[in-house]
């Protein structure tokens, strides 16, 4: 890094890791300027290109063309600025469900040089303050509708210097909106770095306790200039539609990133439900969606319903297992493939994917151009094609964690080692096999066992209890819990939602025990460690060989 960086709050650039311990990247095809804002490119760049008055972001009932957008962002800017008193280099959180706003929010930030953190809507004040702790977070932008645990988050963390509200619905009547109103159309970009930090992605990993990683603004763009440029095609046609919240990588990715970096129109819905998405997908034309394959086999069963969705022509899955059948029955009914492929947080994006022209049922692909894979041993050695192992791939991105937390797990030998164990066939494809940890991943979201158990512990009627992942018709994967409950408690159904209500007040809702099946005991090893691996979905446990 030798490019001068534009923060005068350094604490992102002086909080990466040793740059020792960074993968080795691949750049040759992403030869961006040295100031580069990955904000301007995605607004004010695009109008300079013509694009004014096309469609960018569809949602709350309204349609804003990039025009109206860059505006909309430039606006907001003098705000951060002027009112807010934020400076390049400062982390801003911002806390909202997937809307217009959401985006204007986190391109605004972008344009002032801050460091954006975009958080989930159901996160607790807890959660949120972890964030804030590690991150340093000083300022706060939150929908109004979600401002009770961010307050609560704020009063916990003097860190957090000012939380201001800006109105989800888009009416603009939240003090974030009323502002902007009498602000200037017209705003000059911070110059950042493109190794900058734009961007911190929280990732709980396995242990619940989360790691943030670390994306340049030059990241921003290669996930554009490459996966979406390369394997979708995108062109200022395109309408996208999806249900990953705009808080994943992956969401912020293939709703806001890739469709601007292109001309093409975003759609956003704050409950992405089957439902919602096939009914946008036919008012709007939608043509390309991002999904799990649980919201997949709801739209199979819509079109034997009657529901249209052929102006899609390229559907993406991700978050979990494509399963063959899924895959099988689309091309059926539509003739058209489902990309299957995989990313990750550290990664910022989707690096292997099947293409439009080489694909097949129950294989995740080929390294997106850029990207190399191979899968490993425990030495690192690169194992022959046909056996399992873990998956190790660089390329363009790569993980760089805050204050280097676990780098050294993560990167090994200048490659990134994913949480994934895979297969590579003789003829090059990869495919997928398990996850290597006990993270659970359930209807696209990454769930870390151990923080349910923590919160199941947490209450007075829970002994003991491990939490494993459970397969489900619908869900393909739930979280389950084993407990032991205390003295004088009764197994009774009353009891299981007394406890999936607390975990869901204590942590995200999306992340409760949706099956709880309680024992008199939970299988041990002679030193007293849970034997996980044990327990028997629905029952009780195996036996011991």
């Amino acid at each position: 890094m030798t490019i001068a960086s534009a923060h005068t709050d350094t604490f992102a650039r002086d909080n990466l890791p040793p740059q020792e311990s960074w993968p080795v990247f691949n750049l040759d095809a992403f030869p961006y300027p040295e100031r580069l804002n990955a904000a301007v490119e995605l607004t004010d760049a695009m109008v300079a290109k013509g694009f004014g008055d096309h469609t960018a972001l569809i949602g709350n009932g309204r349609q804003r063309t990039y025009k109206e957008l860059t505006d909309w962002t430039n606006k907001l800017a003098h705000v951060l600025v002027e009112d807010m008193g934020v400076q390049p280099g400062n982390r801003v959180l911002i806390r909202s469900a997937n809307n217009p706003a959401m985006v204007a929010c986190w391109l605004a930030a972008t344009k002032v040089g801050a460091v954006v953190i975009n958080s989930m809507p159901m996160l607790r004040a807890g959660e949120l303050g972890k964030y804030v702790d590690k991150a340093q977070i000083e300022f706060a932008l939150c929908d109004t509708r979600l401002m009770e645990e961010m307050e609560i988050c704020a009063a916990a963390n003097p860190t957090l210097k000012r939380v201001m509200g800006f109105d989800g619905t888009c009416n603009h009547d939240a003090e974030l909106d009323r502002l902007a109103l009498e602000k200037s159309v017209r705003f000059t970009s911070v110059q950042t770095s493109r190794d900058d930090v734009a961007l911190l992605g929280f990732t709980s990993g396995s242990t619940g306790d989360p790691k943030a990683t670390m994306h340049f603004h030059r990241d921003l763009l290669i996930i554009a200039d490459g996966y979406a440029r390369e394997v979708l095609g995108v062109t200022p046609d395109d309408v996208f539609v999806g249900s990953p919240p705009l808080a994943f990588t992956f969401g912020l990715g293939g709703l806001a990133i890739f469709p601007l970096r292109f001309g093409a129109a975003a759609t956003l819905l704050e409950t992405a439900s089957p439902p919602n998405m096939i009914e946008i997908i036919q008012k709007y034309r939608a043509t390309v969606c991002f999904t799990a394959p649980t919201a997949y086999r709801a739209m199979l069963r819509a079109m034997e319903e009657g529901a249209d969705l052929s102006s899609l022509r390229a559907a993406v899955s991700a978050g979990e297992t494509l399963p063959a059948p899924v895959y099988d029955e689309w091309i059926a009914k539509t003739g058209k493939p489902m990309l299957d492929g995989i990313g990750a947080t550290e990664m910022l994006h989707i690096f292997i994917s099947n293409r439009f022209d080489d694909h097949r049922p129950a294989c995740t692909g080929k390294p997106v151009s850029g990207y190399e894979a191979k899968v490993v041993g425990p030495d690192g050695a690169e194992l022959p094609h046909g056996t399992a192992g873990r998956l190790a791939v660089r390329g363009p991105t790569g993980c760089r964690y805050l204050g280097g937390q676990r780098q050294d797990e993560y990167v090994q030998d200048g490659w990134n080692i994913s949480g994934d164990t895979f297969v590579q066939a003789e003829d090059g494809y990869f495919h997928f096999a398990a996850r290597n940890d006990d993270m659970i991943v359930s209807a696209g979201y990454n769930i870390a066992g151990p923080e349910v158990e923590a919160a199941l512990l947490a209450h007075g009627d829970v002994a003991e209890c491990a939490v494993i992942a459970a397969p489900h018709a619908e869900r393909g994967i739930i979280v389950e819990a084993h407990v032991v409950l205390s003295q004088g408690v009764a197994a009774t159904p009353a009891q299981e939602k007394l406890l999936q209500d607390h975990v869901k007040s204590v942590i995200a809702p999306y992340k409760y025990p949706r099956s709880i099946v309680f024992t008199a005991a939970l299988p041990k090893t002679p030193t007293g460690k849970i034997q996980r691996f044990m327990l028997v979905p629905g029952g009780a446990s195996k036996s011991p060989d």
